[in-house]
């Protein structure tokens, strides 16, 4: 069974391997997600899984491809969070 859902939430701790996203009802783990991240106008995208979840507080998401347009992005915007 395939269900869509989308969520506007607030991400964090963005790394090559993954993030974590602010929500008060995250995703069981395992759950296949597909992610489109927006900072200043420019839009990553990539799929993952849910690792980790905590009650009302959000859920880490573990990258299992990224978009090949998106790679430059977040070499990026992580080379910017490294200054």
């Amino acid at each position: 069974m395939v269900t869509e859902k989308q969520l506007a939430a607030h991400t964090e701790d963005l790394s090559v391997f993954g993030c974590f996203v602010e929500t008060a009802a995250p995703f069981p783990l395992g759950t296949k997600v597909r992610l489109r991240i927006s900072h200043a106008g420019v839009n990553f995208i990539a799929q993952g899984t849910v690792a980790h979840a905590q009650n009302d507080g959000g859920m880490g998401i573990a990258f299992t491809s990224i978009e090949p347009s998106s790679l430059s992005i977040l070499d990026a915007w992580l080379t910017g969070l490294r200054k």
